[in-house]
C-alpha cells in the first residue's frame, strides 16, 4: 500500500460529505442544459443492472440529479449520436464515448487472457464479425441465439463470440433493446478520432484515477480504485501523476485524496431530495457510505425473502445532504406502493413524502400508497404528509 505524503488539507467529516455530494451532482443547481449527457460525463460512468422496480438503475441515476427528465430522453441521451458505449468499468456501465481510449488497458488485458469460462468453436468468432459487418447492429438472438438449451450460462457459440469481441473492443454495445444488448462493430460505432488503443497502460490508469477522484470529490485509496475496478497497486502508481492531492478527513482513519478543484471553493447550494438507486455511485460502496453518511445499506434483492430487513429493492432517501430513510417501492397500475418505509425520526417524514410523490409523478403514477412503516408511531404522519403533498385525500 502507498504511503501518503503530507496532507495538503485537513477536512472535517462534514466538509468531505459536502464535497462528495457536490462532485456527484447532489449539491448546487443541476446543469439542465447539459442534461443526461452532462450527468454521464460528470460521473464518468452509469452502472447498468437488470432489476427494474420504478425504473432501471441507469434511468434512476440521472433522475436523482435532474428531477423528472423524460425516460425516453434518458435512453436517447445514452444511445443516439455515438455519445456513449457500454463496457466493463465498476460493473457493466454506460460510459462517455470520450473515455474509449482510456479503456485500452482493459481491452489489452482481455486479449491476453489465457483462460475463459466458455470454450469457443473454431470459426465462430469470425462468423459473428462477418455477420455484423454484413447486417449491421444485431442482438445475440439475431446473431444465432443467445443460449443453448442448458442452464443460464450455457451460452451459444454466437453469444460467446460476440461477448468476447465486446471485451476485445472489436464490437460495441450501441443500445439496449428490451434489455437485450445490441452489438455493432466498433469501427462503425466509435468516432474515428477515438477509435484507437494508442495510450499505454500507465496513461489509461492515470486518467481513470483522475476521473474517479473528480467524480468522488474526495476518497480513500479503496474508494478511488474501486470506482473503475482498478487494483490498489495501479492507484498507487498513478495517483501522484493523476494530480489528486492528499488530505486528512476527521474520523476516517485512513489516508485520503481529493480533486484539487473540489478544494478550491466551499460547496454551496440547494440539496436534492430524492430516492436513490442502490447502484448509484454516491452510495454503491457500503464502507464509503457508512463513512460519509453514517448509514448502513445493503441491497437485499439477492437475499432470501425471509432474511430481508428493509425489502427487495430498498432505495435510500437523500434529503438535506443526509440519508434519512429507505423506501422499498413497487408499482400497481397507477399507484406507487411503498411496501416498506424506514424513517430516521420524525424530521424525515416530509422529505420521504416529497421523494415518494416526485417519483410517482415521474413514472406516471397518480397515487401513492404506504403499506408499512418500520416505526409505527410515524405511519400516520407519513400517510398524512403524502396526502398533503399530493394535494389529494386518497393518496
Amino acid at each position: 500500500m502507498t504511503t501518503a505524503p503530507r496532507p495538503a488539507a485537513e477536512l472535517s467529516a462534514d466538509d468531505a460529505r459536502r464535497i462528495a455530494l457536490r462532485a456527484q451532482g447532489f449539491l448546487g443547481a443541476p446543469d439542465r442544459r447539459a442534461g443526461v449527457r452532462g450527468v454521464l460525463r460528470g460521473l464518468g460512468q452509469v452502472q447498468l443492472d437488470t432489476i427494474s422496480v420504478l425504473a432501471r438503475s441507469h434511468e434512476l441515476i440521472p433522475y436523482a440529479r435532474l428531477g423528472a427528465v423524460g425516460r425516453t430522453a434518458v435512453e436517447d441521451a445514452y444511445w443516439t449520436g455515438s455519445h456513449a458505449f457500454e463496457y466493463w468499468s465498476h460493473a457493466a456501465c454506460v460510459l462517455p464515448v470520450e473515455e474509449w481510449p482510456h479503456f485500452a488497458f482493459r481491452r489489452r488485458a482481455y486479449r491476453d487472457r489465457p483462460h475463459w469460462g466458455h470454450e469457443l468453436s473454431a470459426g465462430a468468432y469470425d462468423k459473428v464479425i462477418d455477420q455484423l459487418r454484413a447486417e449491421g447492429p444485431c442482438t445475440a438472438t439475431e446473431l444465432g441465439g443467445a443460449k443453448n438449451k442448458g442452464e443460464w450460462w450455457d451460452w451459444s457459440d454466437s453469444k460467446i463470440a460476440v461477448e468476447r469481441a465486446l471485451m476485445y473492443g472489436e464490437v460495441v454495445v450501441v443500445e439496449r433493446r428490451g434489455w437485450k444488448r445490441v452489438y455493432d462493430l466498433a469501427e462503425r460505432a466509435i468516432p474515428e478520432a477515438l477509435l484507437h488503443d494508442d495510450l499505454d497502460d500507465v496513461e489509461c490508469v492515470r486518467r481513470l484515477v483522475r476521473q474517479a477522484g473528480e467524480a468522488l470529490g474526495v476518497g480513500t485509496r479503496a474508494d478511488i480504485a474501486d470506482y473503475h475496478r482498478l487494483k490498489g497497486e495501479q492507484f498507487d502508481a498513478a495517483v501522484e501523476a493523476a494530480g489528486l492531492v492528499p488530505v486528512t478527513v476527521a474520523g476516517w482513519g485512513k489516508p485520503a485524496w481529493a480533486d484539487p478543484a473540489a478544494l478550491a471553493s466551499e460547496p454551496r447550494g440547494r440539496h436534492r431530495t430524492t430516492l436513490l438507486s442502490p447502484f448509484d455511485s454516491l452510495i454503491w460502496e457500503r464502507a464509503r457510505t457508512e463513512r460519509i453518511f453514517g448509514f448502513t445499506h445493503r441491497l437485499e434483492a439477492y437475499v432470501p425473502k425471509q432474511k430481508r430487513i428493509h425489502g427487495y429493492f430498498a432505495m435510500p432517501v437523500l434529503a438535506g445532504g443526509r440519508l434519512v430513510g429507505r423506501v422499498d417501492p413497487a408499482r400497481e397500475g397507477g399507484t406507487l406502493v411503498a411496501r416498506q418505509v424506514t424513517l430516521d425520526g420524525p424530521k424525515a417524514v416530509p422529505a420521504v413524502a416529497r421523494a415518494l410523490r416526485e417519483a410517482a409523478e415521474w413514472v406516471g403514477c397518480d397515487a401513492v400508497r404506504v403499506e408499512r412503516v418500520d416505526t409505527p408511531g410515524l405511519a400516520k404522519a407519513l400517510v398524512a404528509e403524502v396526502s398533503r403533498v399530493s394535494g389529494r385525500d386518497g393518496a
